[in-house]
């Protein structure tokens, strides 16, 4: 004689929008703060407009480095920083992949121009 087993019930999952599918996924992977970084750039280039002409980036501890290769356009954007790192941090603020989070790299504090 065979037994009838009761079926399995499965349970249903919470569903996850994409958006926070892929949150836990940078933070798990641990690659925010590789994103953050990129992220930053991404955000000199959209606000300055001086991405063309810049060849180094660097960020560190709250601070964005950039080498620009014309001095004309360096002293133009010396005058803006307060402005441009303000733009930038809005820009950074409405990113979906910036993690605002991450404690080693953040949002923009200081921009040195060189």
């Amino acid at each position: 004689m065979k037994q009838e087993s009761s079926p399995v019930r499965l349970h249903r999952k919470q569903a996850l929008s994409m958006e926070e599918v892929v949150q836990q996924y940078i933070k798990s992977m641990k690659i925010a703060a590789g994103l953050n970084t990129q992220r930053i750039f991404e955000a000199w280039d959209a606000c300055s407009g001086a991405g063309p002409f810049t060849l180094k980036r660097f960020f560190r501890d709250g601070r964005l480095y950039i080498t620009l290769n014309s001095s004309v356009i360096r002293n133009q954007l010396y005058f803006q920083k307060d402005v441009l790192v303000e733009k930038m941090n809005d820009w950074l603020s409405r990113d979906k992949l910036f993690t605002a989070d991450n404690r080693t790299v953040n949002f923009i504090r200081e921009l040195i121009l060189k």
